[in-house]
């Protein structure tokens, strides 16, 4: 496995509607560092016009090694349309970072009924 240097590593993500084609634009994103049962919020973001954040989540001296969590506020992005509740609202995804010097990519592909991951580039 490749090291890279303390401070270069970065966390992006980005969202994409599979159900409509497109970016999920306007999709509200929480960050947490998760220690033991502890959850600390990091960053509240928001989704740009092409389903992305304006800036990385972690970057530099953010950048730690360590158990985080994403959550995504699907259900306020699909909207409450109908009787009774969303099949999905909050997707929660934890992962961990263990090269503090990489770049990490959390995309989320997801429709009103179904969501994907993986660790992107």
């Amino acid at each position: 496995m490749q090291t890279h240097s303390q401070g270069s590593g970065r966390l992006t993500t980005h969202v994409l509607d599979t159900a409509l084609g497109k970016p999920a634009e306007g999709l509200r994103i929480e960050l947490f560092r998760v220690e033991g049962d502890a959850f600390h919020l990091l960053k509240t973001t928001e989704t740009n016009d092409d389903g992305r954040c304006d800036a990385p989540l972690l970057a530099g001296e953010t950048m730690k090694a360590g158990t985080y969590e994403l959550r995504f506020h699907a259900g306020d992005y699909l909207g409450r349309k109908g009787d009774g509740p969303l099949f999905l609202d909050i997707i929660p995804i934890r992962f961990g970072l263990a090269d503090e010097g990489a770049h990490y990519h959390v995309p989320l592909l997801v429709s009103p009924f179904s969501y994907s991951t993986y660790r992107g580039s």
